[in-house]
Protein backbone atom coordinates (compact mmCIF):
# COMPACT_ATOMS: atom_id res chain seq x y z
CA UNK A 1 0.00 0.00 0.00
CA UNK A 2 1.39 3.40 -0.94
CA UNK A 3 0.69 6.88 0.42
CA UNK A 4 -2.17 7.62 -1.97
CA UNK A 5 -3.82 4.21 -1.97
CA UNK A 6 -7.29 3.65 -0.54
CA UNK A 7 -7.88 0.40 1.33
CA UNK A 8 -11.50 0.41 0.14
CA UNK A 9 -10.30 -0.29 -3.40
CA UNK A 10 -9.45 -3.87 -2.58
CA UNK A 11 -12.25 -4.88 -0.25
CA UNK A 12 -12.99 -8.59 -0.30
CA UNK A 13 -16.27 -10.44 0.05
CA UNK A 14 -17.44 -10.03 3.65
CA UNK A 15 -19.39 -13.29 3.81
CA UNK A 16 -16.58 -15.66 2.90
CA UNK A 17 -13.53 -16.46 5.04
CA UNK A 18 -10.27 -14.94 3.88
CA UNK A 19 -8.25 -17.90 2.60
CA UNK A 20 -4.57 -17.54 3.44
CA UNK A 21 -1.66 -19.57 2.13
CA UNK A 22 1.68 -19.54 3.94
CA UNK A 23 5.05 -19.56 2.26
CA UNK A 24 7.41 -22.01 3.93
CA UNK A 25 7.22 -23.67 7.33
CA UNK A 26 8.93 -20.99 9.40
CA UNK A 27 9.18 -21.21 13.18
CA UNK A 28 7.24 -17.96 13.57
CA UNK A 29 4.21 -19.14 11.57
CA UNK A 30 2.35 -21.01 14.35
CA UNK A 31 2.66 -18.00 16.67
CA UNK A 32 2.09 -15.23 14.14
CA UNK A 33 -0.56 -16.81 11.93
CA UNK A 34 -1.87 -20.27 12.78
CA UNK A 35 -2.72 -19.68 16.42
CA UNK A 36 -4.35 -16.29 15.77
CA UNK A 37 -6.32 -17.69 12.83
CA UNK A 38 -8.10 -20.03 15.24
CA UNK A 39 -9.40 -16.98 17.11
CA UNK A 40 -10.27 -14.89 14.04
CA UNK A 41 -13.32 -16.49 12.45
CA UNK A 42 -13.00 -14.48 9.22
CA UNK A 43 -9.74 -16.26 8.35
CA UNK A 44 -8.80 -19.75 7.20
CA UNK A 45 -5.22 -20.91 6.61
CA UNK A 46 -5.88 -23.29 3.78
CA UNK A 47 -2.51 -24.14 2.19
CA UNK A 48 1.24 -24.28 2.67
CA UNK A 49 4.25 -24.73 0.40
CA UNK A 50 7.91 -25.15 1.33
CA UNK A 51 11.20 -25.80 -0.43
CA UNK A 52 11.17 -29.26 1.13
CA UNK A 53 7.85 -30.99 0.27
CA UNK A 54 8.26 -33.47 3.12
CA UNK A 55 8.65 -30.66 5.60
CA UNK A 56 5.57 -28.96 4.19
CA UNK A 57 3.55 -32.16 4.58
CA UNK A 58 4.70 -32.63 8.16
CA UNK A 59 3.95 -29.00 8.94
CA UNK A 60 0.46 -29.27 7.41
CA UNK A 61 -0.31 -32.45 9.31
CA UNK A 62 0.85 -31.02 12.63
CA UNK A 63 -1.13 -27.80 12.25
CA UNK A 64 -4.21 -29.05 10.41
CA UNK A 65 -3.61 -27.26 7.11
CA UNK A 66 -5.76 -28.85 4.41
CA UNK A 67 -3.57 -28.52 1.33
CA UNK A 68 0.13 -28.82 0.55
CA UNK A 69 1.21 -27.28 -2.74
CA UNK A 70 4.40 -28.35 -4.53
CA UNK A 71 6.28 -25.02 -4.40
CA UNK A 72 6.02 -21.31 -3.73
CA UNK A 73 4.94 -20.51 -7.28
CA UNK A 74 2.07 -22.96 -7.11
CA UNK A 75 0.91 -21.41 -3.85
CA UNK A 76 0.83 -17.83 -5.08
CA UNK A 77 -0.85 -18.84 -8.35
CA UNK A 78 -3.56 -20.92 -6.67
CA UNK A 79 -7.03 -19.47 -7.34
CA UNK A 80 -8.41 -20.82 -4.08
CA UNK A 81 -6.12 -18.55 -2.05
CA UNK A 82 -6.94 -14.88 -1.38
CA UNK A 83 -3.87 -13.78 0.58
CA UNK A 84 -0.29 -14.83 1.28
CA UNK A 85 1.65 -14.81 4.52
CA UNK A 86 5.35 -14.33 3.80
CA UNK A 87 7.69 -15.33 6.67
CA UNK A 88 10.61 -16.24 4.40
CA UNK A 89 14.16 -15.00 5.09
CA UNK A 90 14.51 -11.22 4.71
CA UNK A 91 16.32 -11.58 1.39
CA UNK A 92 13.26 -13.33 -0.09
CA UNK A 93 10.60 -10.89 1.05
CA UNK A 94 10.65 -8.64 -2.01
CA UNK A 95 10.77 -11.33 -4.69
CA UNK A 96 7.96 -13.51 -3.37
CA UNK A 97 5.80 -10.66 -2.13
CA UNK A 98 5.94 -8.97 -5.53
CA UNK A 99 5.18 -12.25 -7.27
CA UNK A 100 2.20 -12.78 -4.98
CA UNK A 101 0.90 -9.26 -5.55
CA UNK A 102 1.29 -9.69 -9.32
CA UNK A 103 -0.74 -12.90 -8.99
CA UNK A 104 -3.56 -10.93 -7.40
CA UNK A 105 -2.94 -11.89 -3.78
CA UNK A 106 -2.96 -9.63 -0.75
CA UNK A 107 0.16 -10.01 1.37
CA UNK A 108 0.94 -9.96 5.07
CA UNK A 109 4.74 -9.83 5.04
CA UNK A 110 6.89 -10.46 8.07
CA UNK A 111 9.13 -7.67 9.24
CA UNK A 112 11.37 -6.22 8.02
CA UNK A 113 9.35 -5.54 4.90
CA UNK A 114 12.38 -5.91 2.64
CA UNK A 115 16.16 -6.09 2.60
CA UNK A 116 16.37 -2.33 1.95
CA UNK A 117 14.22 0.70 1.19
CA UNK A 118 14.54 0.31 -2.57
CA UNK A 119 13.04 -3.16 -2.41
CA UNK A 120 10.28 -1.86 -0.13
CA UNK A 121 9.38 0.81 -2.69
CA UNK A 122 9.22 -1.80 -5.45
CA UNK A 123 6.89 -3.90 -3.31
CA UNK A 124 4.63 -0.92 -2.61
CA UNK A 125 4.50 -0.11 -6.33
CA UNK A 126 3.48 -3.70 -7.10
CA UNK A 127 0.69 -3.45 -4.50
CA UNK A 128 -0.63 -0.24 -6.07
CA UNK A 129 -0.27 -1.55 -9.60
CA UNK A 130 -2.33 -4.63 -8.77
CA UNK A 131 -4.72 -2.95 -6.33
CA UNK A 132 -3.72 -5.33 -3.53
CA UNK A 133 -3.03 -4.81 0.16
CA UNK A 134 0.53 -5.05 1.43
CA UNK A 135 0.91 -4.98 5.20
CA UNK A 136 4.06 -5.36 7.28
CA UNK A 137 3.83 -7.59 10.36
CA UNK A 138 4.86 -5.20 13.13
CA UNK A 139 2.28 -6.78 15.42
CA UNK A 140 3.11 -4.68 18.51
CA UNK A 141 1.45 -1.66 16.89
CA UNK A 142 -2.02 -3.25 17.14
CA UNK A 143 -2.11 -3.68 20.91
CA UNK A 144 -3.87 -0.88 22.86
CA UNK A 145 -0.59 -0.23 24.68
CA UNK A 146 0.82 1.45 21.57
CA UNK A 147 -1.93 4.07 21.52
CA UNK A 148 -1.82 4.47 25.29
CA UNK A 149 1.86 5.43 25.13
CA UNK A 150 1.17 8.13 22.57
CA UNK A 151 -1.81 9.33 24.60
CA UNK A 152 0.36 9.80 27.68
CA UNK A 153 2.92 11.69 25.60
CA UNK A 154 0.27 14.17 24.43
CA UNK A 155 -1.78 14.64 27.60
CA UNK A 156 0.81 16.95 29.17
CA UNK A 157 1.92 14.96 32.22
CA UNK A 158 5.45 14.59 30.80
CA UNK A 159 5.74 18.15 29.61
CA UNK A 160 7.49 18.86 26.33
CA UNK A 161 9.03 15.65 24.98
CA UNK A 162 12.82 15.76 24.76
CA UNK A 163 13.99 12.20 24.07
CA UNK A 164 12.58 8.84 22.91
CA UNK A 165 14.49 5.58 22.97
CA UNK A 166 13.83 1.88 22.52
CA UNK A 167 16.00 -1.09 23.43
CA UNK A 168 15.50 -4.70 22.43
CA UNK A 169 18.25 -7.13 23.39
CA UNK A 170 17.31 -10.81 23.34
CA UNK A 171 19.93 -13.57 22.92
CA UNK A 172 19.61 -15.63 19.74
CA UNK A 173 22.01 -18.51 20.20
CA UNK A 174 20.67 -21.05 17.67
CA UNK A 175 23.65 -22.38 15.66
CA UNK A 176 23.48 -21.42 12.00
CA UNK A 177 20.53 -19.09 12.57
CA UNK A 178 19.65 -17.15 9.41
CA UNK A 179 19.79 -13.91 11.40
CA UNK A 180 23.60 -14.14 11.22
CA UNK A 181 23.77 -14.55 7.42
CA UNK A 182 24.49 -11.49 5.31
CA UNK A 183 23.34 -13.22 2.11
CA UNK A 184 19.91 -13.63 3.71
CA UNK A 185 19.84 -9.96 4.79
CA UNK A 186 20.53 -10.80 8.41
CA UNK A 187 21.83 -8.78 11.35
CA UNK A 188 20.55 -7.56 14.69
CA UNK A 189 19.30 -4.33 13.13
CA UNK A 190 17.31 -6.27 10.52
CA UNK A 191 15.67 -8.37 13.22
CA UNK A 192 15.18 -6.86 16.67
CA UNK A 193 16.46 -3.48 15.55
CA UNK A 194 13.59 -3.08 13.13
CA UNK A 195 11.24 -3.09 16.10
CA UNK A 196 13.22 -0.41 17.93
CA UNK A 197 13.27 1.84 14.87
CA UNK A 198 9.56 1.23 14.40
CA UNK A 199 8.79 2.07 18.02
CA UNK A 200 10.76 5.31 18.10
CA UNK A 201 9.28 6.47 14.79
CA UNK A 202 5.74 5.59 15.90
CA UNK A 203 6.01 7.41 19.22
CA UNK A 204 7.66 10.44 17.65
CA UNK A 205 5.13 10.63 14.83
CA UNK A 206 7.92 11.80 12.56
CA UNK A 207 10.95 10.57 10.65
CA UNK A 208 14.43 10.86 12.19
CA UNK A 209 17.84 11.74 10.90
CA UNK A 210 20.60 9.31 11.87
CA UNK A 211 23.34 11.26 13.63
CA UNK A 212 25.69 8.37 14.39
CA UNK A 213 25.74 4.61 14.72
CA UNK A 214 28.00 1.89 16.04
CA UNK A 215 27.90 -1.88 15.70
CA UNK A 216 29.58 -5.02 16.98
CA UNK A 217 29.94 -7.88 14.54
CA UNK A 218 29.19 -11.57 14.71
CA UNK A 219 30.90 -12.10 11.35
CA UNK A 220 31.94 -9.84 8.46
CA UNK A 221 29.22 -7.25 7.74
CA UNK A 222 26.72 -8.95 10.12
CA UNK A 223 25.93 -6.99 13.27
CA UNK A 224 25.14 -8.79 16.51
CA UNK A 225 24.66 -5.47 18.37
CA UNK A 226 23.82 -1.99 17.13
CA UNK A 227 23.11 1.44 18.55
CA UNK A 228 22.13 4.63 16.76
CA UNK A 229 21.63 8.23 17.85
CA UNK A 230 18.74 10.01 16.15
CA UNK A 231 17.40 13.52 15.77
CA UNK A 232 13.93 14.70 14.79
CA UNK A 233 13.09 17.91 12.90
CA UNK A 234 11.65 19.60 16.01
CA UNK A 235 14.82 19.04 18.05
CA UNK A 236 13.81 15.90 19.94
CA UNK A 237 16.47 13.22 20.15
CA UNK A 238 16.18 9.46 19.91
CA UNK A 239 18.20 6.32 20.40
CA UNK A 240 17.80 2.69 19.43
CA UNK A 241 19.75 -0.25 20.83
CA UNK A 242 19.38 -3.82 19.67
CA UNK A 243 21.25 -7.05 20.16
CA UNK A 244 21.14 -10.71 19.22
CA UNK A 245 24.24 -11.42 21.26
CA UNK A 246 25.78 -9.10 23.86
CA UNK A 247 26.35 -8.63 27.57
CA UNK A 248 22.78 -7.32 27.81
CA UNK A 249 20.99 -10.63 28.03
CA UNK A 250 17.46 -9.23 28.14
CA UNK A 251 16.37 -5.67 27.56
CA UNK A 252 12.91 -4.85 26.21
CA UNK A 253 12.22 -1.23 27.04
CA UNK A 254 10.85 2.05 25.80
CA UNK A 255 11.79 5.29 27.58
CA UNK A 256 10.31 8.71 26.84
CA UNK A 257 11.81 11.71 28.63
CA UNK A 258 9.93 14.99 28.91
CA UNK A 259 10.81 18.27 30.58
CA UNK A 260 8.72 17.34 33.63
CA UNK A 261 8.37 13.58 33.58
CA UNK A 262 9.33 10.19 32.22
CA UNK A 263 7.44 7.29 30.66
CA UNK A 264 8.95 3.80 30.85
CA UNK A 265 7.54 0.60 29.38
CA UNK A 266 8.83 -2.91 29.85
CA UNK A 267 8.04 -5.43 27.08
CA UNK A 268 6.23 -3.29 24.52
CA UNK A 269 6.81 -5.99 21.90
CA UNK A 270 4.51 -8.62 23.48
CA UNK A 271 2.43 -6.78 26.09
CA UNK A 272 -0.31 -9.44 26.04
CA UNK A 273 2.14 -11.81 27.77
CA UNK A 274 3.29 -9.34 30.41
CA UNK A 275 4.23 -5.69 30.57
CA UNK A 276 4.36 -2.71 32.82
CA UNK A 277 4.01 0.98 32.08
CA UNK A 278 5.35 3.53 34.55
CA UNK A 279 4.87 7.29 34.55
CA UNK A 280 7.07 9.44 36.81
CA UNK A 281 6.14 13.11 36.97
CA UNK A 282 6.37 15.90 39.57
CA UNK A 283 7.63 13.54 42.26
CA UNK A 284 4.85 11.01 41.75
CA UNK A 285 4.92 7.54 40.21
CA UNK A 286 2.04 5.56 38.79
CA UNK A 287 2.00 2.21 37.07
CA UNK A 288 -0.52 0.92 34.53
CA UNK A 289 -1.37 -2.26 32.70
CA UNK A 290 -3.12 -2.00 29.36
CA UNK A 291 -5.35 -4.96 28.62
CA UNK A 292 -5.56 -6.42 25.14
CA UNK A 293 -5.61 -9.60 23.13
CA UNK A 294 -2.56 -11.20 21.60
CA UNK A 295 -0.71 -8.73 19.39
CA UNK A 296 -0.68 -11.33 16.63
CA UNK A 297 -4.44 -11.86 16.79
CA UNK A 298 -5.00 -8.10 16.74
CA UNK A 299 -2.66 -7.80 13.76
CA UNK A 300 -4.60 -10.46 11.87
CA UNK A 301 -7.87 -8.71 12.69
CA UNK A 302 -6.39 -5.49 11.31
CA UNK A 303 -5.40 -7.28 8.10
CA UNK A 304 -8.98 -8.54 7.72
CA UNK A 305 -10.43 -5.13 8.60
CA UNK A 306 -8.36 -3.47 5.88
CA UNK A 307 -9.80 -5.88 3.34
CA UNK A 308 -13.37 -5.99 4.60
CA UNK A 309 -14.06 -2.44 5.73
CA UNK A 310 -11.25 -0.41 4.20
CA UNK A 311 -9.66 0.47 7.56
CA UNK A 312 -6.01 1.33 6.75
CA UNK A 313 -3.49 -0.65 8.80
CA UNK A 314 -0.91 1.38 10.69
CA UNK A 315 1.92 -0.83 9.42
CA UNK A 316 1.22 -0.33 5.72
CA UNK A 317 3.77 -0.33 2.93
CA UNK A 318 4.36 3.42 3.23
CA UNK A 319 5.40 2.94 6.83
CA UNK A 320 7.53 -0.05 5.81
CA UNK A 321 9.45 2.06 3.30
CA UNK A 322 10.14 4.71 5.93
CA UNK A 323 11.29 2.13 8.47
CA UNK A 324 13.67 0.53 5.97
CA UNK A 325 15.06 3.96 5.04
CA UNK A 326 16.11 4.52 8.65
CA UNK A 327 17.64 1.04 8.88
CA UNK A 328 19.59 1.69 5.66
CA UNK A 329 20.82 5.00 7.07
CA UNK A 330 21.97 3.37 10.30
CA UNK A 331 23.98 0.76 8.40
CA UNK A 332 25.55 3.50 6.31
CA UNK A 333 26.42 5.58 9.37
CA UNK A 334 27.98 2.50 11.00
CA UNK A 335 30.11 1.79 7.92
CA UNK A 336 28.33 -1.43 6.98
CA UNK A 337 26.79 -2.23 3.59
CA UNK A 338 23.05 -1.92 3.15
CA UNK A 339 21.47 -5.36 2.97
CA UNK A 340 20.54 -6.75 -0.41
CA UNK A 341 22.31 -4.26 -2.65
CA UNK A 342 24.29 -5.48 -5.63
CA UNK A 343 27.80 -4.27 -6.32
CA UNK A 344 26.61 -1.49 -8.64
CA UNK A 345 24.24 -0.06 -6.07
CA UNK A 346 21.12 -1.45 -7.72
CA UNK A 347 18.46 -3.53 -6.05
Amino acid sequence: MTPDSDAAHYRTHACKPLRIGTLGAARITPTALLGPAKRVSEVEVTAVAARDPDRARQFAKKHGIARVLPDYAALIDDREIDAIYNPLPNSHHAEWTIRALEAGKHVLCEKPLAANAGEARAMAEAATRNDRLLMEAYHWRYHPLADRMREIMTEGVLGEIRHIEASLCVPMLVPGDIRYRYDLAGGSLMDLGGYTVNMVRYLAGDEPEVLSAEVRLARPDVDRWARAELSFPDGRTGRITCSLLSSSLLRMNIRVVGESGRLEVFNPIAPHVFHWLTVRSHGRTRRERVRGQSTYALQLRAFVAALRSGTPPTSDARDGIANMAVIDAIYTAAGLPIRGLSGDGGV
